[in-house]
C-alpha cells in the first residue's frame, strides 16, 4: 500500500467571494488486481495493453488504486507533480524479494492480459483470492513461480549437455591440478 499526502491549498470561493484553505489529504492507494479489475469495468479495454493511455484513463487508474473512502475529485485534481512521480515509482516497483534467472528470448503468445485472464491464472494455480489485493506485480511474480514449478523440465540438448561436460572438465582440472 501507498500512502501519500496530498498538500493543501488556498482557493477563491466566488459564491462568498472568500479565500477558503483546503488541508493536506492523506491517501491510501494500493495497485492491485481489484485496482485493475475496477479500471477495466469502467473504460471496457485492457490496462496493460500497449495502447496509450488519455489523462482521462491515468486519472481513473489512480482512481481505481483509492482505498481511502469518499474522495472528491477535487482532492485528485490537487495530485503534485511529486504525487505522481510517487504513485508512478509505486506502480513500477517489484514488490518481492524474488529475481529470476536469465530466460531465454522468446516472443509472447500475444495474448492480451485482461484482470479475467489474471483471476483464471489465479484458479489454475490454485492461489487464494486474497491475493487480489497484492501488489500487481508481486501477484504476477507468484504466478511465474507457479507456472514455472509445474511445467516439465526442459530437456538439454547434445550441444548444451557437451558445454556442460567441458565445463565441469576444466573446473575439474583445475582443482585438481591435472591436464587431463
Amino acid at each position: 500500500m501507498l500512502v501519500i499526502v496530498v498538500p493543501g491549498a488556498e482557493f477563491f470561493d466566488e459564491t462568498t467571494n472568500e479565500f477558503v484553505d483546503v488541508e493536506d489529504v492523506v491517501l491510501e492507494l494500493e495497485h492491485s488486481l481489484v485496482s485493475l479489475s475496477k479500471w477495466e469495468s469502467k473504460f471496457e479495454k485492457p490496462f496493460l495493453g500497449k495502447e496509450k493511455k488519455s489523462p482521462e484513463e491515468i486519472a481513473g487508474y489512480v482512481k481505481a488504486m483509492l482505498i481511502t473512502p469518499d474522495i472528491g475529485l477535487e482532492v485528485l485534481n490537487r495530485l503534485s507533480v511529486e504525487n505522481l512521480t510517487e504513485i508512478n515509482a509505486y506502480i513500477e516497483s517489484k514488490q518481492s524479494a524474488t529475481t529470476f534467472g536469465q530466460m531465454p528470448d522468446r516472443s509472447g503468445s500475444g495474448e492480451v492480459i485482461t484482470s479475467e485472464l489474471i483471476y483464471y491464472w489465479m484458479v489454475a494455480f490454485t492461489i487464494p483470492f486474497e491475493c487480489q489485493y497484492w501488489h500487481l506485480n508481486r501477484l504476477f511474480s507468484l504466478i511465474r513461480i507457479c507456472n514455472i514449478k509445474n511445467s516439465k523440465p526442459k530437456k538439454m540438448g547434445r550441444h548444451e549437455i557437451a558445454a556442460r561436460n567441458r565445463e565441469l572438465n576444466a573446473q575439474r582440472r583445475a582443482q585438481l591440478s591435472t591436464t587431463g
